[in-house]
């Protein structure tokens, strides 16, 4: 397919911007990284700029939703982690299309190896193989790369067995409520131990209440994402507390210690 498209600039029909949401290490208690999502320039969703851009336009926002979150991120001061979505349909040729990532992050002195790729599971894959070269070459170049969204798509199991990324990030669905689910309980720890076998950090993603997070905590888990902690802050850096949540996750250590070993036994 021709590539030109890769070293041309088209204009959107939208302005874009990012807000940042933070993802948290829960052994250490500080911020891991941060998830770059798209905003209309005035704050608009998500929604609102996949609407207002044409189809045949999406290579041209994937393009420009990377420069835009390396250039704010690099701005803002941001020294941890930097995950961008990207959308493996708008990917061409890998080692082309990664072009204006490369230079960007090399104007704004943004390090390559914190820079994290992430796709979601719940946007059909056409080309399966598109997709392994689209991790390999960014893996290769120093990037990590994560699966968004495991446990709400399309692929699902098939997918890990085709496509190794450093990273699975797991969806809400899966964890809505696990703290009074005992099925959800029994299917997460499941998946925690398929993913762990296969080497993948794992994300949790939407964590609303903190009775979700103990339970997870509990199971395990470490790295975690959602409203609990903090919504996206649209062109800043929105603030965590975790002394609350440090506290009552070590207000009775040995029972939680009890739960990991049991967990990981199993």
């Amino acid at each position: 397919m021709n590539c030109e498209k890769c070293i041309e600039s088209k204009a959107l029909a939208v302005d874009i911007s990012m807000a940042f949401q933070p993802i948290v290490d829960l052994h250490t208690f500080s911020v891991y990284g941060y998830e770059a999502l798209v905003r209309t320039a005035s704050g608009g969703g998500a929604a609102e700029v996949f609407n207002a851009v044409p189809k045949e336009d999406i290579y041209s926002l994937d393009q420009a939703c990377r420069v835009k979150a390396i250039e704010l991120a690099a701005s803002l001061g941001i020294d941890t982690y930097l995950s961008i979505n990207f959308m493996p349909n708008a990917v061409y040729e890998p080692s082309r299309c990664i072009a204006a990532t490369l230079r960007t992050a090399k104007k704004v002195k943004f390090p390559i190896d914190k820079i994290i790729f992430e796709f979601t599971e719940t946007e059909s894959v056409y080309d399966t193989n598109h997709v392994i070269s689209i991790i390999n070459d960014y893996q290769s170049r120093g990037f990590q790369t994560a699966i968004d969204d495991f446990g709400a798509g399309y692929s699902g199991i098939k997918l890990l067995c085709d496509v190794h990324t450093d990273i699975v990030k797991i969806d809400r669905s899966l964890i809505i409520n696990i703290d009074s689910d005992p099925r959800r309980q029994r299917i997460v720890k499941d998946v925690k131990r398929l993913l762990d076998d296969n080497s993948n950090k794992i994300i949790v993603e939407g964590v609303e209440s903190i009775e979700e997070i103990k339970m997870l905590y509990a199971m395990g888990f470490r790295y975690f994402q959602g409203f609990y902690f903090a919504k996206p802050g649209f062109e800043h850096l929105p603030e965590v507390d975790f002394d609350t949540v440090k506290t009552v996750l070590t207000s009775s250590p040995v029972s939680q210690i009890d739960i990991r070993q049991e967990t990981s036994a199993r």
